[in-house]
């Protein structure tokens, strides 16, 4: 809905979202672990965090139920076209559906590693207290969440392929040491900052997963294809990564798993450099032409702009 100069700021903001939502599981693990024993969290403890998913995934039923539609799904619903469908999506865009794949696995498995494992690498491999651990996180996630508006932003000016590349490519050389350091740190301070450098490298990755992967796809086929393609990648990656580090712990080569995150990021770097930048080859074209009712739409998103700002 975004005009086409500020998408990668709302892109980034879409994130904030996300990684609110994994700031609050983990405030509320901080908050059960003051207020209960180990063994109550044990014995019913855990239960409390499933309760509060059931009721807010009511509640995010309700809100998604009066969302609008896009302007470029309502102008595409009322013309004659084929209609998104995988086999349409895999036969006539193989190429775009390999890059959100590839993008999604780098991205994902990195973002896995260092959020969702992380917790229980900092007890397991280096040693801390859970509870010194989930604090260590939450200050993290905090930091790494007002990051994705700020090089979402950033993008809209530099454009998105450079900030890719960045991304993966700094990524991919820091996943090694930085893991390294982290298993071997004792000093929480000294552990915050080596668990937010590889967070702050890879926003540039998350901050424009969105956007990204939508200017690739014409409309009948965009949602299909961000989505599809995503949860794939996801479900191979990102959700296995945690299963795969201690795979590796456990076969007594933690390292070989800091090399895997290492060399699939850099093949993320190499399908950036050959990708086209989506920003100035969109396929995003509703909005080529800014229309007074296009502004007028636009100042909502710019008054909320400067209202975070």
């Amino acid at each position: 809905m975004a005009d086409k100069d500020h998408r990668g700021f709302w892109s980034g903001c879409l994130y904030v979202t996300l990684i609110a939502g994994q700031l609050a599981a983990v405030m509320l693990q901080v908050l059960l672990q003051m207020f209960l024993t180990e063994d109550q969290l044990y014995a019913w403890g855990w239960r409390i965090p499933f309760v509060v998913g059931a009721v807010l995934a009511v509640v995010a039923f309700w809100i998604r139920r009066g969302i609008d539609e896009t302007q470029s799904f309502v102008k595409e619903s009322v013309s004659v076209g084929e209609r998104g469908r995988s086999l349409l999506l895999f036969a006539r865009y193989p190429k775009e559906t390999a890059i959100v794949v590839i993008l999604t696995a780098g991205g994902g498995i990195a973002f896995y590693t260092y959020t969702i494992y992380m917790q229980k690498f900092l007890v397991y491999t280096a040693g801390f207290e859970k509870a010194v651990a989930s604090r260590i996180m939450t200050l993290v996630l905090i930091s790494f969440m007002f990051l994705q508006p700020l090089v979402g932003w950033i993008s809209d000016k530099v454009s998105r392929k450079p900030t890719l590349m960045v991304s993966y490519g700094l990524g991919a050389v820091l996943a090694v040491p930085v893991l390294t350091a982290i298993s071997k740190a004792t000093d929480p301070v000294v552990v915050y900052f080596l668990c937010l450098l590889p967070l702050f490298v890879l926003t540039g990755y998350t901050s424009l997963s969105a956007i990204i992967k939508a200017e690739l796809f014409p409309t009948h086929v965009r949602a299909l294809g961000v989505a599809l393609p995503y949860a794939i990648a996801q479900a191979i990656f990102g959700g296995n990564a945690e299963t795969t580090a201690l795979s590796f712990k456990n076969a007594g080569n933690e390292a070989g798993y800091f090399w895997l995150v290492a060399a699939i990021l850099a093949v993320g770097f190499v399908v950036t450099v050959l990708m086209r930048d989506t920003k100035k080859r969109s396929l995003i074209l509703e909005d080529q032409e800014v229309t007074p009712a296009r502004q007028r739409r636009a100042a909502p998103l710019r008054k909320t702009a400067r209202a975070l700002w």
